[in-house]
């Protein structure tokens, strides 16, 4: 038998294996685990929420326990080990450097040749008599199930979307209703990830605030709070990609998320253009830049959203992409233009 070690606060004690101990973890989410989960969702340390891949388990499990599979990122972890409650299992983590299941399935940490290599790290062989594995339905793209089976023997069974369907479905034999096998992607679940949006989007938010700064130059007014008022649009154009679009997603027409994007704020420059007087220059340029930039932050959200592929993203930036950059350069060499006549 291995040594038993301290661990993090989540693990409640160890319990053995024919292959050393194993740690219990805690179903119960304490107050540093819910710290933990907002501050990662500001993307404070992001990339190092995870833990360490490797066998766990939750309740008393024994050689006839179901084995469910899941990513290192803790936020995946922890999702998964809060619906354990009363339920003997062990969970096997993947090496999927801190990424979650769905995002890592595309990225290829979370394959066929992770789930293998952590069968036979753990020596998973000894220590369930059943030959079956439970691994997340999001994970799927990721992995060849009959690759799995032919080089562990082990079975793959694919899970309820959500972690909190994995009580009943375990209850129910592995077997998945309709409701199981759904995506959701409801407001809630829409806006959780819209904080990170906001943290991405300050490069964006400076670039914007510098252009309007140094535009000011010629204007003599550089540090009043005219420069404010007209960073005020470029603010509006960010705020609607990283929040209104998400937000608005099933409503607004169209599949694309670039031209969702687009869309929402062009109206929005529109109503805003009718109240700005007789400024033409100004406007055209409100026209080119600032729906380009709610388009960009929309695109980015595309990762985040069940309404497109991998192969859909990359179709769409080939397109998008190309039209922002040209609608944005425009705006910047009309403003230009539009300084040096005031001048």
């Amino acid at each position: 038998m291995k040594e038993q070690k301290k661990g993090p606060a989540w693990i409640n004690g160890w319990t053995s294996a024919k292959t050393g101990f194993v740690p219990i973890i805690n179903t119960n989410l304490t107050f540093q685990d819910k710290l933990g989960s907002f501050r990662v969702r500001w993307g404070i340390d992001r990339m190092r929420y995870k833990v360490d891949p490797g066998l766990y388990a939750a309740g008393k499990p024994d050689t006839d326990s179901p084995v469910l599979v899941t990513a290192n990122y803790k936020l995946s972890f922890d999702t998964l080990r809060k619906n354990l409650h009363h339920i003997n299992a062990w969970v096997l983590v993947l090496d999927t450097k801190g990424v979650n299941v769905w995002c890592a399935a595309g990225k290829g940490t979370f394959g066929t040749e992770e789930v293998v290599r952590q069968i036979r790290a753990v020596n998973l062989f000894f220590v369930v008599r059943h030959r079956t594995i439970i691994l997340p339905q999001l994970a799927a793209p990721g992995v060849a199930a009959h690759e799995v089976t032919h080089m562990t023997g082990f079975k793959v069974v694919y899970g309820p979307v959500r972690a909190a369907d994995l009580p009943l479905f375990l209850e129910n034999g592995l077997k998945a209703d309709r409701a199981m096998r759904t995506v959701s992607f409801s407001l809630s679940e829409r806006l959780a990830v819209t904080p990170i949006e906001f943290v991405n989007a300050w490069k964006i938010a400076l670039a914007a605030f510098l252009f309007v700064f140094l535009s000011s130059y010629p204007l003599g007014d550089m540090f009043s709070w005219s420069t404010f008022f007209r960073f005020l649009p470029y603010a509006g154009a960010i705020f609607i990609g990283c929040f209104f679009v998400p937000a608005l997603l099933p409503w607004i027409p169209g599949r694309s998320l670039a031209f969702k994007g687009w869309l929402v704020c062009i109206v929005a420059v529109i109503i805003y253009c009718l109240f700005n007087g007789n400024k033409e220059m100004e406007n055209i340029v409100y026209l080119l830049i600032l729906p380009a930039i709610s388009s960009f932050l929309a695109l980015n959200y595309t990762g985040a959203t069940p309404y497109t592929s991998l192969s859909g993203v990359k179709k769409e930036m080939k397109f998008a992409m190309p039209f922002i950059g040209f609608a944005t350069v425009s705006g910047i060499v009309l403003h230009i233009i539009g300084l040096w006549r005031s001048i």
